[in-house]
């Protein structure tokens, strides 16, 4: 049974947010969200609505939100923000009375989603990466999910200058869930930049490097590394030069804020 509530007015639902490390996450579960993300769709199919813009939370955003006000006033703009990160459920069950059911993983949610949207009909754009790595992307979902209506992509190398055009692509073929994988804050600001450009669709979610792993380029965590929190080790393992570091200055500030910042009850909003 889903966890939203409906607004005083009986206009939709809303959704329950457990305040973690900081940040209003969403505390429902995959199916759940899966559940918003269609009807958000057939929502912005029968109205003149802006797109939800859904952002994922982890500990890398944590850091940076608190750190950096630009990227705050970013991430304070999304309807839906869940939780792409093990600690930040791990820490929620120690310190809230009602935890985040489980983690979103934006890798494990594409699926659920894809599925999802043969039955619903939804239709997909796949935004950001490179160009070889996105057009393996489309291909393994295309082939992974017959009748998924993954309508096309485009590479993440592009100039602001072209933006407009890009979304006018994707309005002109009713795509209703547009995934920007251009790396945070990156496509966190595109998404905000551009939400009035896309009416109609229904939802833009980021989804990091989401791209990489299905065209390939970058393998995944063994599941008990995801499991208990440490899928962030591995891929420093993989990516020393570029991720390394990051997680070296990121981890300790992250924990500093989640074991400080995370309430003890989700509200509805």
């Amino acid at each position: 049974m889903s966890t939203a509530r409906l607004e005083p007015d009986g206009s939709g639902p809303r959704v329950p947010v457990l305040n973690v490390g900081g940040i209003p996450t969403a505390c429902l579960t995959r199916a759940e969200l899966i559940g918003r993300m269609i009807e958000d769709c057939y929502a912005a199919r029968h109205g003149a609505v802006l797109p939800k813009l859904v952002f994922a939370s982890n500990g890398s955003v944590i850091a940076r939100y608190h750190r950096d006000p630009d990227f705050r006033t970013l991430m304070d703009q999304a309807d839906i923000i869940d939780a792409d990160g093990m600690p930040l459920v791990l820490v929620s069950r120690m310190m809230s009375t009602v935890p985040l059911p489980e983690r979103i993983a934006t890798t494990d949610l594409i699926l659920d989603a894809s599925r999802a949207a043969v039955s619903a009909g939804l239709r997909f754009f796949f935004l950001g990466s490179r160009a070889g790595d996105n057009e393996r992307a489309i291909a393994y979902f295309r082939q992974a999910f017959p009748g998924l209506q993954l309508i096309g992509g485009r590479d993440g190398y592009f100039a602001k200058e072209e933006e407009e055009d890009i979304c006018e692509t994707i309005r002109s073929q009713a795509v209703d869930v547009l995934w920007v994988g251009l790396g945070s804050p990156l496509q966190e600001s595109f998404a905000v930049r551009n939400r009035t450009r896309l009416q109609g669709v229904g939802w833009i979610r980021t989804c990091g490097g989401m791209l990489d792993f299905y065209s390939g380029r970058a393998p995944r965590a063994p599941f008990w590394m995801q499991r208990i929190g440490l899928e962030w080790l591995f891929r420093a393992g993989q990516e020393p030069h570029r991720l390394g570091a990051r997680y070296l200055k990121t981890n300790i500030p992250a924990l500093y804020h989640l074991f400080t910042k995370t309430a003890g009850m989700p509200v509805y909003r």
